[in-house]
């Protein structure tokens, strides 16, 4: 078992490491606010630089849509709306299980305000034994692990659209996913199983596009430094940002750093959620911002945008198809019905903690499972199931 003792004689070079952290953090959030209002007195100067020059960056870039420095108030909500949400849970396939299959459940949420109407609440569970199916990854060169995290983030999708399809809406409604709409993992992988996971996302996208109803991937604590890394444009000393020329080479394996820190790293670690944390107050939200990932070229219509919002215990990030980002009153509509959310959810949206509630698998789930699976195999005619020595022996201890 832990020994807390221990690991309490260590706690106090943590938090020594936490202070000075959070020092640090403070200074770069300064500099950061002082280089975004310098930015704003030129911005089409910036674009027109990471547009040139972006290819050679070593890092990942938004491109601002609006003002630096704009300040949105978030509109009210209209008292008739509703919210769908989805979440999703998974069994990881184990070979020391009686099965090697897996279990992906998601969570269904349709809660209609000022309606009259009862909230719907359901999980879908899909179960999944196909030898193909579970030895594919290995051919593309990837876990089965990451291919369940990647048919998750479908599943959860495709269970979001088919929620709304099955409802008869007509009041203001949004769409809400935890998580990002950038499947920044993706551009890496095989073309063919690229387009076998996104083809079907994006028609479910076409749909809510048709219907009128926002999407919003929802970003809790996002680590993301798209914002920030535009800053380092501003803090350039050279007199046209390439990376490539002035602070490194490329080759064949793509751009690499060279010799010391490049200049324009000042802000490493400060992440978009502490600048903007510094610049908005509760109830505002950020400027639009329009996405670089590579990933992003293959989404067509539906290139994502982002924004930050100030929700009053935290900033979170917005991320939104392109439909919805040009759209003023869809955005609008998006960014009222979130951060209502966040306001009835005490700091974090209903819909969302719901469908997590409904979608997550816990112990004794598991093993109702797995219980409930050795029944079937039994009645199949296998007499002898059982997991392997080594998770029988895990299960209990003998010492």
């Amino acid at each position: 078992m832990l020994d807390l003792v221990k690991v309490a004689a260590q706690m106090a070079t943590v938090g020594q490491l936490i202070r000075q952290g959070a020092i640090a953090i403070q200074q770069k959030q300064t500099r950061a606010l002082a280089v975004l209002t310098a930015m704003a007195e030129r911005p089409e100067h910036y674009r027109q630089a990471l547009q040139a020059w972006g290819e050679s960056f070593a890092f990942n870039a938004a491109e601002p849509i609006e003002s630096l420095t704009v300040k949105h108030t978030v509109p009210p909500a209209p008292r008739a709306h509703t919210i769908f949400a989805t979440d999703g849970s998974q069994i990881a396939p184990s070979p020391h299980e009686i099965a090697y299959c897996y279990l992906v459940n998601v969570g269904r949420v349709a809660i209609a305000y000022g309606q009259g109407q009862r909230p719907h609440l359901d999980s879908v569970p899909q179960l999944v034994y196909d030898p193909d199916e579970l030895g594919r990854s290995r051919g593309w060169g990837f876990t089965l692990e990451d291919w369940l995290r990647y048919r998750r983030t479908q599943a959860e999708i495709l269970g979001l659209v088919e929620l709304i399809q099955t409802q008869n809406q007509k009041a203001p409604s949004l769409a809400l996913v935890d998580g990002s709409l950038i499947f920044w993992g993706w551009e890496s992988l095989p073309p063919m199983v690229r387009q076998e996971l996104l083809r079907p996302i994006l028609a479910a996208w076409d749909q809510l596009r048709a219907q009128r109803i926002p999407l919003v991937g929802y970003v809790s604590a996002s680590r993301s430094q798209e914002t920030v890394n535009f800053l380092r444009l501003g803090v350039c000393p050279y007199p046209e940002p390439n990376c490539a020329l002035h602070c490194g080479q490329t080759s064949q394996t793509g751009f690499e750093v060279t010799g010391d820190r490049p200049p324009c790293q000042v802000f490493d670690s400060l992440r978009d959620v502490l600048l903007w944390q510094a610049h908005l107050a509760p109830q505002q939200h950020s400027s639009l911002w329009r996405g670089r990932s590579r990933i992003l070229e293959h989404y067509g219509e539906h290139h994502i945008y982002v924004a930050y919002l100030h929700g009053g215990s935290e900033v979170v990030r917005l991320e939104v198809p392109q439909w919805v980002a040009q759209d003023p009153d869809l955005w609008q509509q998006a960014v009222s019905l979130t951060a209502a959310q966040i306001e009835k959810g005490r700091g974090y949206p209903v819909a969302l903690a719901e469908a997590h509630n409904l979608a997550v698998v816990r112990g004794s789930d598991r093993q109702r499972f797995f219980a409930l699976l050795e029944r079937e195999l039994i009645k199949a005619g296998h007499w002898y199931v059982a997991p392997s020595p080594k998770e029988q022996r895990k299960r209990q201890s003998i010492a």
